[in-house]
């Protein structure tokens, strides 16, 4: 077993399974449908602890996201998607014109800290325009619409309906 630090994250590795040693904040995913996960692994013939194994994942916690105990992590996620050969998309189910910033990162399969990376901007950054806290400036909302692979309009129309959003609403 090794042990290395990633992202400000303390993970311990042995065998084929990555585990989380200390405890992370992590949102929960918007749309995200245990059913259609479960149809998808299904329809692709898979048993549980076949797609686990498969995407390097423990089987307890595909068990728990299947039955709506846990909300999955988007990197997890993709890797899951990825072996039953369907997208983020077809296991959470946001309507276009009802995403925030955060959705379309998550249907992209990416962290925050690799959002940022790819856009050239700090974690922080992008974690305050998801939420709606900040004012989104027009070289945010340039890099991050570039990243995301969508119009800077869309950007912005997301960003509104965050920071718009009731109170207690997840974004």
């Amino acid at each position: 077993m090794r042990t290395s630090y990633r992202e400000g994250c303390t993970v311990s590795s042995d065998d084929h399974f990555t585990r989380r040693t200390r405890t992370v904040s992590r949102r929960v995913i918007r749309g995200f449908s245990p059913d259609a996960l479960r149809q998808a692994r299904l329809e692709a013939g898979f048993v549980q602890t076949e797609t686990a194994r498969l995407a390097k994942v423990g089987t307890e916690t595909l068990r728990r996201w299947e039955s709506g105990a846990a909300s999955p992590q988007v990197d997890l996620l993709a890797r899951v998607v990825e072996v039953l050969g369907v997208t983020i998309a077809d296991v959470v189910l946001v309507p276009e014109d009802d995403r925030y910033p955060g959705d379309f990162r998550v249907l992209l399969g990416l962290t925050q800290p690799q959002l940022g990376a790819k856009a050239g901007l700090p974690t922080q950054t992008v974690s305050s325009v998801e939420r709606g806290v900040v004012s989104l400036s027009d070289a945010a909302a340039q890099k991050l619409s570039a990243a995301l692979g969508i119009s800077e309009d869309e950007l912005r129309a997301a960003h509104e309906r965050a920071r718009n959003r009731p109170p207690g609403a997840p974004a």
